[in-house]
């Protein structure tokens, strides 16, 4: 599958990979700051944005449609940021094409099983009327009680087209098929990648633990880790002035 995809600036490939129910425009800012260095490339991942629709949504699947972006884009190798869902995929687009990726940054996330938290969001939002005089507010207060959260709701709610026929972006059907391996990991046994790694985790943020590093080094052996001050789960949102030094220190070589 060829995905959507956003460039902005020139030089060595940088590519930008998004969380569940993001987009690549997620990543505006990091784009506008890496730029003056790097062609910036933030893809929209299947079953979000302006990308196709389609099933398994699944990380090897997922990967496979990176690689042939990118491939199409004359953009390989290129060091790949993953954030969350997106963090797992780089990561799988790592580990089974190595000669596809030259530097490998994941945004506050393990390779490991996390405890199911989003079938409730989810079905909260397959559950809104889609009807035409709908406003956002009535979605917004419609997801209230699955999202307490008014971040987290605008966030979503930017997959919704309004308008006199409202519909999702994001295929959320497709997601939904696809939830327990998106929530759960999985590589091939022997599985490595040598080369330079590093995982950035928010400091408010438990997706990375102490724990999680013996699962991280088995995998990614060179794996560094750095901690970002004033910032959650969603880092480069949270401290984009932080986030985009960590990144654009890492990916200069």
């Amino acid at each position: 599958m060829i995905l959507n995809a956003t460039e902005a600036g020139s030089g060595p490939p940088v590519v930008l990979l998004h969380g569940l129910f993001g987009a690549g425009r997620n990543f505006g800012a990091v784009q506008r700051a890496l730029a003056p260095r790097f062609r910036v490339i933030a893809l929209d991942l299947r079953n979000h944005g302006a990308s196709p629709h389609g099933t398994p949504m699944d990380y090897p699947t997922m990967a496979a449609d990176v690689r042939e972006t990118l491939a199409g884009l004359g953009a390989l190798p290129a060091a790949i940021m993953g954030h969350s869902m997106g963090g797992k995929l780089a990561m799988c687009l790592t580990l089974t094409h190595p000669d596809a990726v030259s530097r490998l940054l994941v945004s506050d996330i393990a390779p490991v099983r996390y405890p199911p938290r989003n079938a409730p969001i989810l079905a909260a939002m397959r559950a809104i009327h889609l009807h035409p005089a709908l406003t956002r507010a009535e979605a917004d207060t419609a997801l209230a009680d699955a999202v307490p959260d008014p971040a987290v709701r605008a966030f979503l709610l930017q997959n919704l087209r309004l308008h006199d026929t409202p519909a999702w972006r994001a295929g959320l059907a497709e997601i939904e098929a696809g939830l327990t391996a998106l929530e759960s990991w999985e590589a091939e046994a022997g599985a490595t990648y040598p080369g330079p790694t590093l995982f950035v985790g928010g400091a408010q943020s438990d997706f990375i633990l102490t724990d999680h590093r013996p699962a991280i080094r088995a995998l990614f052996p060179a794996a560094r880790f750095v901690t970002v001050k004033n910032a959650g789960h969603w880092i480069h949102a949270d401290n984009p002035e932080g986030f985009n030094a960590v990144m654009a220190a890492f990916f200069t070589v």
